[in-house]
């Protein structure tokens, strides 16, 4: 692999000279289908290794696959990490599942009746091939009628969901590009992952920080005594990224693990990262993080050991909310004994966390599930306001991080030039920008039920008042919204109202069985694409090389909203007469134009796509040395936030404007919809619906990895050995678990790593109802949000609140009939 050292840089820098990035060729083992460069970019991105090694990359990494006689039997880390991951494996699973949807299909009522399609046989209805010409017609046909008959306010294209990395074959971005030209559509704000917490931090720190740079990996070993790891699982979530994952957060919490640190997980769950670590494990009950912060704020106060310096020249509204804190404001002391009663936690422990934190470095990385809840907006809010008093934002090592556990969020950026990609358009023609329309009409994604259920409903949405569209066309790409959405039986009736769903997909997920019209698209691995690793690094640009041949009828999106382009006269605009490759050389020579600024010399494109390796850049000492918030320590002045203050808002006189009686002005507990510590419990058990180890969300659900953790064949629920022997139940028995919004089939894992009175039923195993099409049938495989709340967070942020809500859980009596979401629908 190529490396261009800071070193070079700087001798170059003193000598006046260019530096060369040159990346080695690599040879096929058949040369007869080897590809010179003189060739041209047609030739060598036609002809495919049948024999050999080849380099792609996934949001899992950055990969190298083996291929044998044109199939591809495995596929390993590309880059050398100290921490294995094994979804590097499943390449070949990915390609070769049953679960590839192989040509074009329509359902069968909807063939024969466009204009009367019998919504209510979506997931039930047998599926019909068609052509690719005449699924393409048939889409082009249904959009132009449903632009005549509703506008663009009927189209919905807003889809969400980790599509496949790549800056060329960006589904979502290709579907909202072509949208945006062929007429508009509506779309949505926000996403699933930060719903509540990217609203509410601008107010409070001036950016939505949850995808922003953290204090350096480096920063935090060299200077962190006390890490505190809350609500979050690393070891888990950071084996994927956005991009392509280069691997540094797990070689980092390797690192960490050998610290002589303290090392504190804060999680109902004992999990992985705790077990890796060795941290120490405080469980409060689900929901209670801001009560348990209150509580260890209220100590520092009464203590007088908080940075009082801090609080005075970083802060605006510590007044107010101290008088909050003291009870003065509403009659509540919100001491440790108070949060005690509510988080379960000790007083005694939570008075000695405020001398801990107080008296060291100390560093807070907090995880997005606590977001994820019934007033979700509070949790992070209250985090920052305690890193507040612990008074240590700005110094190495030390304050809080909201996105240490996702991307690699702590990893130092590399000097490297960035790799361009597909955007939604705007493009210029004949002198005049020709601008894409859009709609005025977006919501906040968690709402899209409420939407599709409610046309011509308002919501409060962040100060401003959102009114939903008459929707009747769906178009969705890059995402699988009936497992990733809440309360999947009021999602399924509300998915019953549009006329026509079409649906871009490699595999027949839940949401495609669903649709009126599939499209077989390729995995990443059978096409060509380019990406940089590390969505804060910027370490490498990876060659994404197409590693066998399109299978089946699979085509790419690219095709799809080119073809489609064409049927609405802007094929010009869409494509800009582009292929593939064509594509991926101007992406590459956008980094190459800025590397002449870095005084890098890149090789040219046909030299970098030849070599087969990712072109690696070196990590400034600078980098290595960032600081999240240092230059606002330094001169809060000079360096003010981007809120009102321009400092840290503890209270926010915008949001006290709103009215919003779920959102405050200043951190508060509000006790949420369902909690165990509710009075009159609609069930037993608080449900904590975590990333799986062995998924991204619900992409892998079919692969080989299903073995490692499936539980009679389905997903496995956890639950404490107390509450497991008070109902009778071992692990390996199958169970139901349920509550008013419906009922799910898990497989029982008996553990001590749960608190009691907790169950973890994991998100993302893909919904498969024993009658197919019945809005609030048994899923056999255990699908979490078939028992999710959904309700939004506040008015303030709408996020969605998948993490708060009880169920009730028994041994299942009932007959057991086998898996079907892995086989393909009738028809098909």
């Amino acid at each position: 692999m190529s490396n261009i050292s800071r070193r070079q840089i700087l001798q170059a820098m003193g000598k006046g000279l260019a530096v060369f990035a040159l990346v080695p060729f690599v040879g096929c083992d058949d040369s007869s289908k080897k590809a010179s460069v003189e060739s041209g970019l047609k030739a060598f991105s036609e002809n495919l290794v049948l024999d050999g090694e080849v380099i792609t990359g996934a949001h899992w990494g950055v990969l190298k696959a083996t291929i044998k006689d044109g199939k591809v039997i495995s596929s390993v880390n590309a880059l050398q990490n100290s921490v294995s991951n094994p979804l590097h494996s499943t390449i070949a699973d990915l390609i070769y599942t049953p679960t590839r949807i192989k040509y074009p299909m329509v359902r069968k009522s909807y063939l024969e009746n466009p204009a009367s399609p019998k919504p209510e046989l979506r997931g039930a209805d047998e599926w019909v091939r068609v052509s690719y010409d005449e699924a393409i017609a048939l889409i082009a046909k249904e959009l132009k009628a449903t632009y005549k008959q509703k506008g663009k306010e009927g189209v919905f294209a807003g889809s969400y969901g980790w599509k496949s990395s790549g800056n060329l074959h960006n589904s979502r971005i290709l579907l909202q590009r072509f949208m945006g030209m062929a007429g508009g559509y509506v779309g949505v704000t926000g996403d699933y992952s930060t719903g509540a917490s990217q609203v509410i931090m601008p107010y409070v720190v001036g950016s939505i920080e949850v995808y922003e740079q953290q204090t350096s990996y480096p920063m935090v070993l060299d200077n962190s005594q006390v890490v505190v790891i809350w609500g979050a699982d690393p070891m888990a979530t950071l084996r994927n990224a956005w991009a392509l994952n280069e691997g540094t957060g797990l070689d980092f919490f390797e690192k960490l693990k050998k610290s002589d640190k303290t090392l504190i997980s804060i999680d109902p769950v004992r999990n992985m990262t705790c077990d890796y670590l060795g941290a120490e494990w405080i469980a409060p009950l689900p929901n209670t993080d801001v009560a348990l912060m209150l509580g260890i704020m209220h100590t520092m106060l009464k203590t007088n050991q908080y940075d009082k310096e801090f609080i005075e020249n970083y802060t605006q509204g510590f007044d107010k909310f101290s008088q909050y804190l003291l009870g003065k404001s509403d009659g509540v002391v919100k001491d440790s004994a108070w949060a005690s009663k509510i988080c379960g936690i000790s007083a005694q422990k939570i008075e000695s966390l405020a001398k801990l934190f107080f008296k060291n470095r100390t560093m807070l990385m907090s995880g997005w599930g606590m977001q994820r809840a019934h007033h979700g907006e509070q949790t992070h809010w209250a985090l920052v306001t305690l890193a507040c008093m612990i008074g240590q934002i700005g110094l190495p090592g030390g304050g809080f991080g909201l996105s240490y556990h996702y991307s690699n969020g702590g990893s130092p950026t590399a000097t490297a030039p960035v790799v361009g990609g597909i955007n939604l358009g705007n493009v210029s023609q004949g002198g005049a920008e020709w601008l894409m329309q859009g709609s005025e009409n977006n919501f906040p994604l968690a709402r899209i039920a409420d939407a599709l259920l409610n046309p011509g409903k308002s919501i409060q949405h962040n100060g401003k008042t959102i009114t939903y569209t008459d929707i009747d066309f769906i178009y969705w790409a890059g995402g699988n919204p009936l497992v990733h959405h809440q309360d999947t039986n009021t999602f399924l009736k509300a998915w019953q109202k549009p006329r026509t769903i079409v649906v871009n997909e490699i595999y027949w997920t839940p949401t495609a069985r669903h649709a009126d019209i599939v499209m077989p698209i390729t995995t990443s691995y059978e096409r060509n694409d380019i990406s940089m690793s590390g969505d804060y690094s910027n370490l490498h640009i990876v060659p994404m090389k197409q590693l066998v041949e399109k299978q089946f009828g699979a085509v790419d999106d690219y095709k799809v909203f080119c073809d489609l382009a064409k049927a609405f006269g802007v094929y010009d605009k869409f494509s800009e007469n582009k292929s593939e490759m064509q594509w991926l050389e101007e992406f590459y020579n956008q980094a190459l134009t800025q590397s002449k600024g870095l005084l890098l010399e890149l090789p040219d494109f046909a030299k970098f796509w030849e070599a087969n390796e990712p072109l690696q850049f070196e990590i400034p000492a600078e980098s290595e040395a960032f600081v999240r918030y240092a230059d606002f320590r330094e001169d809060p002045i000079l360096n003010p936030l981007g809120t009102d203050s321009g400092l840290i808002e503890i209270y926010s006189q915008t949001i006290e404007k709103y009215e919003y009686k779920d959102c405050p002005a200043h951190p508060t507990w509000l006790e949420p919809i369902e909690w165990l510590g509710m009075k009159d419990k609609p069930a037993e058990f608080a449900l904590i619906t975590s990333h799986p180890a062995l998924r991204l969300h619900s992409q892998l659900a079919n692969t080989s990895l299903r073995k490692e953790y499936a539980i009679g064949d389905k997903e496995p629920i956890w639950i404490n050995p107390k509450d497991a022997q008070a109902k009778g139940i071992k692990t390996g028995d199958i169970v139901s678990v349920s509550n008013q919004r419906g009922e799910v089939l898990a497989g029982a894992f008996v553990t001590d790593a749960i608190k009691p009175g907790v169950v973890r039923l994991c998100e993302g195993a893909w919904y498969d109802p024993q009658e197919p099409g019945k809005v609030g049938s048994i899923c056999k495989n255990g699908s979490p949000n078939v028992l999710t709340l959904d309700m939004p967070t506040s008015a303030l942020a709408n996020g969605n609140i998948a993490h708060t809500g009880l169920v009730n859980i028994k041994k299942y009596e009932g007959s057991l009939e086998p898996i079907s979401v892995f086989t393909p629908p009738k028809g098909a």
